[in-house]
């Protein structure tokens, strides 16, 4: 609605700069009632209240931290550990807080300050209560520390049995710091161990869709003092929800060598489901691997450009130091490395993804796997668990009922038990789906995949799974089989930020007209403010 002119008249310059400044009022406002909405303003936390909340007594944390140092739980249990809690013969034991956080950080993500968050949590909680991932592996803290805790409560400490039964964990880190601590705290429902610790996040890696799917937002705000203490209020007191995980199992011909990342590992057994019939040739001897991924796997260009990023970071580190600049690194390697410019072949029609793959899928409560026709300009093929990916994008896009309804597809929630599965173009596709202009090539929803790599004219394929990418030899005459299937058990995570009405509040505010560097500043961090 356009301001009313002024008795002596609004020159046609200056409308504009009038229409600018309503909009401004608008926005400020409608940000301040969705900010009042999510409890940003007037809420204050204070410092001594929350380390109430969340630190355990001086008991079991000396009793864990021994037990992970000497990587035995029963540490715990001798009598010096006990004595050297708060309580004497004559006081009351001491009581499990309320919320017990054990926090996983990695130090070295965050450029400069992610020693600094480090130093600011271990104030805010505890010293024995935050890990830095370079001296204490997740997987250790499962097996001993959460091992001790156990141990007390079996010789009736019931401090030691509520608090593990409260405990929650946060991470600091990218994607793959948080699927590396899901992984190990999901071993918990293997063992019979329940529960298994939520989870929350302070993201500190370039893309963080695991972050941004569960609120916690796409980067951190280091210039905000109370923003370490907003986000552990918020993982002590957020509302935990469901993540669907998914089992990676590859076989390949005895005799080629990889590099895998360290989110897959070798495996003895061969998982590749017997009631499909193998077309190709299969190897008799083969070497197999394990995975677990949380967001994507990918095969295709996509991972070739990762696999140049991560090859670049390792051998000059200075060029990647920070989201921004790994974002630009990211972009001219989009243009360079197989979307825009790739070098012509003497047979272009070799690039497309059908000449090396052959995917089956099987689709919601059906047993029958189904071969999926691959389009032939499709060069990169995504099976994406997530509603965010490549630093918050949504490919696959929010679907009309009436397309959803004839293409068979449904809704996609992260615990929904299905993967999308999409393909990616040449280069200019490609732009316009990161910039969701349009959404990508959808090919279909799947519950199980296999893709069979038939090698051939191809020797190499790129593959990624949660950023991680490796090459990956293809050979002539055998084939490589990549088979995805759910975990049953799926990871507890804890819902930062705002959510429903409010989000969608500022969803719309982010999209605004207005082109400034704030709005979207604030759609990357505002979900961590919430609540502080």
């Amino acid at each position: 609605m356009e301001p009313p002119a002024s008795s002596s008249g609004t020159s046609r310059a200056r409308l504009p700069e009038s229409r600018s400044d309503a909009t401004r009022v608008g926005v400020r406002s409608s940000l301040m009632d969705s900010m009042r909405g999510c409890g940003i303003t007037g809420v204050r936390i204070d410092k001594e209240e929350l380390r109430k909340r969340l630190a355990m007594p001086k008991h079991l944390r000396i009793a864990m931290r021994n037990s992970i140092r000497f990587q035995d739980p029963n540490s715990g249990l001798e009598k010096d550990q006990l004595s050297s809690g708060e309580s004497t013969a004559d006081a009351a034991p001491p009581e499990a807080p309320e919320s017990p956080m054990v926090v996983f950080i990695n130090s070295r993500s965050g450029g400069r300050h992610g020693s600094e968050l480090k130093l600011r949590l271990q104030q805010l909680i505890a010293e024995e209560q935050v890990f830095d991932l370079k001296d204490v592996r997740p997987r250790e803290f499962v097996q001993y520390g959460l091992g001790c805790l156990e141990k007390l409560a079996s010789v009736g400490d019931k401090c030691a049995d509520e608090t593990r039964k409260r405990m929650r964990v946060m991470v600091a880190g990218g994607d793959g710091t948080v699927g590396w601590v899901l992984g190990c705290l999901g071993e918990l429902n293997t063992q019979g161990r329940e529960p298994v610790p939520p989870v929350g996040i302070i993201p500190l890696g370039t893309g963080n869709d695991l972050s941004r799917s569960f609120g916690w937002g796409g980067s951190f705000p280091f210039a905000s003092k109370s923003a370490v203490k907003s986000a552990l209020h918020k993982a002590s007191s957020g509302q935990a929800g469901q993540l669907d995980s998914w089992d990676m199992s590859m076989s390949m011909p005895f005799g080629e060598e990889i590099e895998p990342p360290y989110s897959i590992k070798p495996s003895e057994d061969c998982c590749l489901d017997e009631g499909l019939e193998i077309e190709g040739l299969r190897s008799e001897r083969e070497i197999h691997f394990k995975g677990v991924f949380y967001n994507y796997f990918s095969i295709g260009m996509d991972a070739q450009v990762a696999y140049s990023f991560h090859h670049l970071r390792n051998d000059k580190p200075y060029l990647a130091h920070g989201p921004v600049a790994n974002k630009l690194i990211y972009s001219g390697y989009s243009c360079t490395q197989g979307w825009f410019f790739t070098p012509c072949s003497s047979q272009p029609s070799l690039r497309g993804l059908n000449n090396i793959l052959r995917i089956h899928i099987k689709r919601i409560n059906d047993s029958e796997w189904e071969l999926i026709r691959l389009p032939p300009s499709v060069r990169a093929i995504v099976a994406l668990n997530l509603p965010s990916y490549a630093s918050g994008r949504n490919p696959w896009g929010n679907l009309k009922p009436e397309y959803l309804e004839k293409r068979g597809f449904v809704e996609t929630h992260p615990d929904d038990g299905l993967l999308e599965i999409f393909g990616l173009k040449q280069g200019w596709h490609a732009s316009f789906v990161m910039v969701e202009l349009i959404s990508a090539k959808h090919i279909a929803q799947a519950a199980a995949v296999r893709f069979e790599f038939r090698g051939g004219e191809w020797e190499n394929a790129y593959m990624q799974m949660d950023g991680e990418p490796w090459k990956q030899p293809l050979n002539s005459n055998f084939s490589t089989f990549v088979e995805i299937k759910r975990v049953p058990f799926q990871s507890i995570m804890i819902h930062g930020g705002c959510g429903g009405e409010n989000q969608n509040t500022l969803l719309t505010i982010y999209t605004s007209p207005r082109p400034t560097a704030l709005i979207y500043e604030l759609k990357e961090t505002l979900p961590l403010l919430c609540g502080g």
